[in-house]
């Protein structure tokens, strides 16, 4: 759409894009999709301009719709006579690779919009928030030269993209200015326009003090949290002998004294929260040795704007993004992020946990044809799938059977073929499914065609393996003849079997047992607030590990009580397994499972023996990931850990790992519960700082304690790390090294560079998304665990790739190695 030429704006540094719009008539959401190359967990401007024009001949003078920035509302669209052009600015910290600008109808009026800006913001930048957005109330340039053609700046050089308008704080001031150059360079990250800081404000008429007081908006139910910018520069020469230094008074707050340096760009950039009466204030005040009155170049007012949504879980995303690219589904209201800012996507339900889960997906009668796709199966939250009366062809999943909470799914009226899996018919029979499969004339539902697709595949079993047999006799032959025929052949059955074990997991055992298991407590192989642990060994040979709780514990018998009773429900390979346990009166223990390597927290040790490989760290990630993604989303309700830490990961033989010491687990009895906790619970150096001040607990509390172990597996360094002046925060050890991109020297340096660059930089990235201070920026366990599988699959195929690279280098020889350059 264009501007009628009666109504073009001609406004500096906006050119033309103010005269033409697009406008989105149909659809209650219509979204921008922006993929930045730099990815998710950074910083980035994003500026939207909006000019109605009388565009459409209609006056619409009370034209408005909502403007929203990913999942989270950002502002609503009110252009007015007096401002008949505006446009928003948000600084905000994306957690998805994917950034959605999104416009709302909210039935008064036809959304439109003139210009979209999107930039990145340098990692020096200071504007950064992972809290929430930054939003722009005030950025004035003081003294600035106002023109009847001109109130503001906006210049090319500007870094981050500015833009400053001018003003001068009230009329008792005077202006002063320069035209020497100022240096705006690295020292000060803001780096303002040279024409900003060239100009200034100072009290006229010998008055020491500028002030400054404005009525701020926001909605009465977020934090009143504002963070403020001022910025200096001295631009008149100071007589020898004389000194210009204030103090800064911000709605009570006091800072200072400071003096400025002739041409050198100086900022002070201050948070403040709780603002009453709607208002921010400040006063700049000449010291009394100061013989000069205080000067102003510029200023900065934004607003902290939380975000209090989370974006769709990203498995689910990922998976509903394959399936409309499998399907080539093209529906208008497919865009944006499935589940918020509201469900528009057709067809689509989700529910309410932060993040949301896709919970129902209904495609009947949508034209599909091919198979069903695979990504459907990732839908693990899903509870209703309706495919029925489209073209599809193929075989039904055997893996629909494994989605946990699915009650019905219909595949009517399709084209599928083969047999309905074992799985699906028995939980349709015992009424856990609903199964609707009418209209598939060649889908056999009788178990006569499992019984022949059986037939069919042992007969082909029985030859494969005869083949390979006899190709195995003919090699050996030739090798016995003394033949030079150069085969290696190798080859293995795979049988499905269970262990069989006539004693019960959880047995119970007597005090008198438990001397004799440990032969009077001989060997302690570790202690913790339980009490010692020591070997044991039962009458089948097997080692154990027995932790007797000590008479002086902090965890009594309520704890030990606790863990024995979540011990008996949970199992998983990734979880230490107990075997039985004691409790008779004062003598209480649990016989655990014997974990042959100790804890992790040993092996990081700087005199560790067993140096641990970048490939072993990365599968040890991705066993506690498991473990703790069962936890969280396999055990109903959920169990969350509260004191994840690496003694608390115990190693098998083979280094795999096990989360170990459930003494303080809470399950809670939804997903979407937090509790306040009362008891301190947690490890120094692992504990969630929202837990922390709040006391409020939830499964994001376990993520922060996962993304400090992941630093900890990474860097080789302990969560506090110790030095001349006390302790270091691991997170504040490595921000400078991440700053400067030296990933050499964050990579524990045992290591001697043996690792995956590329690995290990994503590897820093899935702990650095774990940690942000706010519990509903972090991710869940299960994308966390999907995300490490992928890093651990990177390592892997390098590995391949430098051990094909040798091997083939071998095989050619010396004489044939050029040709490989």
């Amino acid at each position: 759409m264009i501007v009628p030429p009666e109504h073009h704006l001609t406004i500096p540094y906006f050119g033309d894009m103010m005269n033409s719009l697009r406008t989105f008539p149909e659809g209650k959401m219509n979204c921008y999709t922006l993929k930045p190359i730099q990815g998710k967990n950074q910083n980035y401007l994003v500026r939207a301009f909006f000019y109605y024009g009388n565009y459409d001949s209609e006056n619409q003078a009370q034209i408005n719709f909502d403007l929203y920035l990913g999942v989270n509302y950002w502002t609503t669209v009110q252009p007015v006579k007096d401002t008949p052009w505006k446009y928003y600015i948000n600084i905000h910290y994306s957690v998805t690779d994917t950034i959605y600008v999104c416009l709302v109808n909210t039935g008064s009026g036809v959304p439109f919009i003139n210009g979209l800006d999107l930039r990145f913001m340098n990692d020096d930048s200071p504007y950064r928030s992972m809290n929430g957005s930054l939003l722009p109330e005030v950025r004035a340039d003081l003294g600035g030269n106002k023109t009847q053609n001109s109130t503001m700046n906006r210049y090319k050089d500007d870094v981050y993209d500015r833009i400053w308008w001018f003003d001068n704080l009230d009329d008792a001031v005077s202006i002063i200015n320069t035209e020497a150059n100022i240096d705006i360079g690295s020292d000060n990250p803001c780096r303002l326009p040279v024409e900003v800081l060239r100009t200034a404000v100072q009290p006229r008429n010998g008055l020491n003090s500028l002030s400054y007081n404005k009525k701020l908006w926001y909605p009465e139910y977020f934090p009143h949290e504002f963070l403020v910018f001022f910025h200096f520069a001295e631009i008149e020469q100071i007589a020898p002998g004389e000194i210009r230094e204030f103090n800064i008074t911000l709605n009570g707050l006091n800072y200072g004294p400071f003096t400025l340096e002739y041409l050198k760009p100086l900022t002070i950039r201050s948070n403040i929260s709780q603002v009453q009466e709607d208002q921010v204030r400040f006063s700049i005040d000449a010291t009394l040795r100061s013989h000069l009155p205080p000067i102003l170049n510029a200023f900065e007012i934004f607003k902290l704007w939380p975000l209090p949504d989370s974006p769709t879980n990203q498995t689910d995303v990922d998976a509903i993004m394959a399936i409309k690219k499998a399907y080539k589904i093209d529906r208008v209201n497919w865009q944006g992020d499935p589940c918020l800012p509201l469900t528009t996507w057709s067809g689509l339900q989700c529910n309410n946990d932060n993040p949301p889960r896709i919970i129902s997906l209904n495609l009947s009668s949508s034209q599909l044809s091919g198979n069903i796709d695979v990504s459907l199966l990732s839908l693990t939250a899903i509870q209703s799938l309706d495919l029925s009366n489209n073209e599809l062809t193929g075989t039904v999943p055997e893996a629909f059977a494994q989605l946990p909470n699915l009650t019905s799914i219909y595949l009517s009226g399709n084209k599928l073929t083969g047999a309905v899996p074992h799985g699906l018919k028995e939980k349709s029979n015992n009424g856990q499914l609903q199964l609707s499969l009418e209209g598939n004339l060649d889908l056999c539902k009788m178990d006569t065609c499992e019984k022949k697709k059986f037939s069919v595949s042992v007969i082909a079993s029985v030859i494969s393996v005869s083949v390979l047999l006899l190709l195995s006799i003919i090699t050996i032959f030739w090798r016995l003849k003394g033949g030079r025929l150069n085969v290696s052949l190798s080859f293995s059955v795979g049988l499905s079997r269970k262990e069989l074990s006539l004693k019960s997991k959880n047995q119970p055992f007597t005090y008198t047992e438990i001397v004799s298991i440990t032969n009077n407590f001989q060997t302690i192989i570790g202690e913790g607030g339980f009490g010692k642990v020591y070997l044991g060994n039962l009458k089948d040979g097997r080692q154990v590990a027995v932790k007797l709780l000590s008479q002086s514990s902090r965890q009594g018998y309520k704890e030990f009580l606790a863990e024995v009773q979540l011990l008996m429900i949970v199992h998983h390979r990734n979880l230490v397994s107990l075997i039985g346990y004691c409790n008779e009166h004062a003598n209480m223990a649990l016989v655990y499972e014997y974990m042959a390597n100790g804890n992790l927290k040993e092996q990081l040790l700087e005199n560790s023996t067993n140096m641990l490989k970048w490939r072993e760290r990365l599968q040890i990630a991705v066993d506690t990931a498991q473990g703790l993604e069962y936890l969280h989303n396999g055990c109903k309700p959920p169990i969350v850990h509260r004191d994840l830490k690496s003694s608390n990961i115990l190693l098998t033989k083979n280094l795999h790992a096990k989360i170990a010491d459930f003494g303080l687990s809470k399950a809670f009895a939804t997903e979407g519960d937090s509790h306040v906790i009362t008891v301190p619970a947690g490890t120094p150096g692992y504990i969630d700082p929202e837990f922390r001040a709040s006391g409020n607990l939830n499964k994001k509390s376990d993520v922060y304690s996962f993304g400090i172990l992941l630093c900890e597996l990474i860097t080789g360094q302990p969560p506090l790390i110790r030095g001349h002046q006390g302790h270091t925060h691991i997170l504040q050890w490595v921000s400078p090294l991440i700053e400067i991109g030296d990933i050499q020297s964050i990579i524990d340096p045992r290591l001697q560079g043996e690792f995956n660059t590329n690995c290990a930089w994503k590897a820093l990235e899935i702990a650095l998304s774990c940690v942000p201070p706010t519990s509903t920026q972090r991710p869940d366990m299960s994308d966390i665990l999907g995300e490490l599988k992928e890093c651990l699959a990177m390592e892997m195929s390098s590995e391949m790739s430098m051990r094909g690279s040798v091997e083939m280098s071998l095989v050619l020889g010396t004489d044939m190695a050029p040709n490989l350059r």
